[in-house]
């Protein structure tokens, strides 16, 4: 028995196999009348997209009521309707593919985070907002006429101690867990780790030290996918995941690359083999994230690996 929810702002469209259900208000309400009428049909798995912040309450409402529920990527969802024929799209619509795609697919239901876990991604990516804020007035700057220069600065003043405040609060809040202390400590003893891939990895990817090496670089889209056809080999190339992640993994690979000696390692011996830089570098990324995978899998502080002749 599947259900699917497609989730707006406002309200909530659902169907089950035998069809489209009244669509009840994505409030408190409307949740706790949708959770009821799940649990009073038997429903076995609910599926819906993942749409930024209003999928949420209605998702952990369910998972609290002991209700599976599948958080999928809307892009998958599209293809499966496009394959379908069905190209037209309203709400109704959708919720009626998104039980087909249930059936079909059948997407293992995750455990969602915790409260804790949403309010600690909550802070990084608040940071992270102040931090693209703050580049994009100092762009601005340096183009202003003098006469509105005194505006921006009193601005960027304001951003400086917003991010100083931000930085403070996520430090007081990873105090708060023995968990979250020891997980950071495992990560930041790597070489080219920081505090803020650190904490995007602890907030953005919770998975992360339960899954195997493929799936945690295929879940933040740094594993190259294959494009073949008969005899025809095209070069491979990396999309999807998780973007944010993997933007802040960047930037600790471009710090990897010069103080670790083993990232600097790989980063040197694909370079000389004639790969691009930048493939260099994303070869480089994906293995500081496995590394990062590992270490909190096993529990262990980073060790560099023995000087060879």
């Amino acid at each position: 028995m599947f259900a699917g929810i497609d989730v707006s702002k406002a309200q909530l469209d659902w169907a089950t196999p035998q069809g489209a259900e009244p669509p009840v208000a994505n409030d408190a309400a409307g949740i706790a009348a949708l959770v009821a009428a799940c649990q009073a049909r038997g429903v076995t798995l609910v599926v819906l997209e993942a749409t930024g912040v209003y999928h949420t309450p209605v998702a952990t409402a369910l998972a609290a009521a002991g209700v599976p529920v599948a958080v999928v990527n809307p892009r998958q969802v599209r293809d499966f309707a496009r394959s379908t024929g069905q190209l037209a799209k309203t709400d109704r619509l959708d919720a009626a593919v998104l039980v087909r795609f249930a059936a079909a697919v059948q997407p293992e239901a995750r455990p969602l985070p915790d409260e804790a876990t949403q309010t600690l991604a909550a802070l990084v990516e608040r940071r992270q907002q102040l931090v693209a804020m703050r580049v994009q007035e100092q762009n601005r700057r340096a183009v202003a006429p003098r006469a509105v220069r005194a505006g921006i600065d009193q601005h960027l003043r304001w951003l400086e101690a917003a991010i100083a405040a931000a930085d403070q609060d996520l430090d007081q809040w990873l105090q708060t867990s023995p968990c979250w202390r020891a997980h950071e400590d495992l990560l930041r003893s790597i070489p080219g780790v920081g505090p803020q891939l650190a904490r995007t990895l602890l907030a953005h990817v919770p998975e992360l030290g339960t899954l195997t090496r493929r799936e945690v670089a295929s879940l933040v889209g740094v594993a190259p996918h294959a494009r073949e056809s008969g005899t025809w080999r095209g070069p491979r190339s990396c999309w999807g995941g998780r973007a944010r992640v993997r933007a802040v993994l960047y930037m600790a690979t471009v710090t990897a690359v010069r103080c670790n000696a083993a990232i600097r390692a790989v980063y040197q011996r694909l370079v000389a083999a004639g790969k691009p830089k930048k493939v260099a570098l994303v070869a480089c990324m994906r293995r500081l994230l496995v590394l990062c995978n590992h270490l909190l899998k096993t529990g262990q502080r980073w060790q560099a690996p023995p000087a060879t002749a």
